[in-house]
């Protein structure tokens, strides 16, 4: 009950008059209504009662409430809990448990969201703004869809345009997040999207991630959260720059095509990190990134891409088990004939691979001919040379060998 409208209409009481419920509900801001009910309370002597403070009542719970926390800290269900307490004297019903159950969890949820704010390197937040209208200077319609990415304690953002919601999609932004900022969080919040929840094995209370995200997070090293539906508190900052990204607004018939707007986008996503002050920490996301990088983990480009189509490189084995990589020829296994293979350059090693098989790598050197001595002598023993003795092959193999690489 409020305690001011009581100590304004006692004095009225005392003085025998009648009070303006009006004027009293101005001052008081509320309803004149409530005014005139304490004001007939206290004419019938009840007010003193109403005003005394009520103690709460005991429950058949108290004296359980400790162990339930415990259990709970240990991932029980609130039936198994209920069955503990149950053998240790509790005579209360199921449904007060899980009731105590689901507060308990709730409270869990809002202090985790607190550890967020405060934890470098802990936390990144994920999400689309989906279908987004753009007008270019001759009135054609783009429809585009915005990858938001944004880390818990430093505010760094990264946006990536994309034209659709696709499972690799996601892969390749997520991977060029981490490029971006530098590193892995322990743990991404995301909703309950289709790309990252297996929606018929999923509960409201239960989330069951689908088989491959489940596989990209853990070669990535982060762990996924899959946000409760209805709780938009529960990854906020990326709802903040979901609404931010209504600025864009004012391009419109500013750009001629799909490449522009790309480019508008990747100056936002500076000025957002590196120009603007952030309301949430009164600094500039980049001033804090700074030390959060720090506590980011290392990335892993190369386990990485086998889940992005748009970073694969495919190749058909030709029948003299090589391919063809930069007008050049790398050898392959043999038994690879006829296979299409994915090739991967890092740090100006040639990598391939047979799904997501390592089955061969190469140093980029310029030459024509690129054999691995394993692969040549594979390829002679299947051939003409299958006749020779082994000593005779292997000698055969070293002169030619020393041959393509004078070539």
């Amino acid at each position: 009950m409020r305690k001011d409208v009581p100590e304004g209409v006692i004095l009225h009481i005392m003085s025998g008059t009648k009070p303006n419920f009006a004027v009293l509900a101005r001052q008081f801001e509320c309803d004149y209504r409530t005014v005139k009910r304490y004001y007939d309370l206290g004419l019938e002597r009840k007010l003193d009662k109403l005003k005394q403070r009520r103690r709460p009542k005991s429950t058949l719970l108290d004296d359980y409430k400790e162990i339930i926390k415990e259990k709970l800290a240990l991932g029980c269900t609130a039936m198994s809990i209920y069955y503990l307490i149950s053998k240790k004297g509790y005579s209360g019903s199921y449904t007060t448990v899980k009731r105590y159950c689901r507060k308990e969890r709730e409270s869990s949820i809002q202090k985790a969201t607190i550890r967020i704010e405060t934890s470098p390197g802990l936390s990144a937040q994920v999400d689309w703004k989906e279908s987004v209208r753009m007008v270019n200077n001759t009135g054609e319609v783009f429809f585009i869809n915005i990858f938001l990415y944004v880390l818990g304690y430093s505010r760094m953002k990264y946006l990536q345009v994309t034209v659709d919601k696709q499972q690799k999609t996601l892969f390749d932004c997520l991977h060029q997040a981490f490029l971006y900022t530098g590193g892995v969080p322990e743990e991404i919040w995301f909703d309950n999207m289709r790309t990252v929840v297996d929606q018929s094995k999923t509960q409201f209370t239960r989330v069951v991630f689908n088989e491959k995200f489940r596989s990209f997070s853990k070669d990535s090293g982060f762990n996924p959260i899959a946000c409760r539906p209805f709780r938009p508190q529960t990854k906020g900052k990326v709802e903040a720059l979901a609404r931010t990204m209504d600025r864009l607004n004012v391009f419109n018939h500013e750009f001629e095509d799909f490449t522009q707007l790309d480019q508008i986008v990747n100056e936002f996503n500076y000025d957002l990190n590196f120009e603007e002050i952030s309301q949430g920490t009164m600094e500039r996301p980049v001033d804090r990134w700074t030390k959060e990088k720090m506590s980011l983990k290392k990335l892993n480009s190369e386990i990485l891409f086998p889940y992005s189509e748009e970073q694969q490189d495919k190749r058909l084995v030709s029948k003299e088990s090589m391919i063809v990589y930069d007008y050049h020829k790398y050898s392959v296994p043999v038994k690879y004939i006829g296979n299409r293979v994915t090739v991967f350059v890092n740090e100006n090693i040639l990598k391939i691979y047979d799904g997501e098989t390592l089955i061969r790598e190469h140093l980029i050197k310029g030459k024509a001919f690129n054999y691995h001595r394993d692969d040549y002598v594979e390829i002679l023993r299947s051939d003409v040379f299958a006749h020779l003795e082994e000593d005779e092959l292997e000698q055969f193999v070293d002169e030619n060998l020393k041959a393509y690489d004078y070539l």
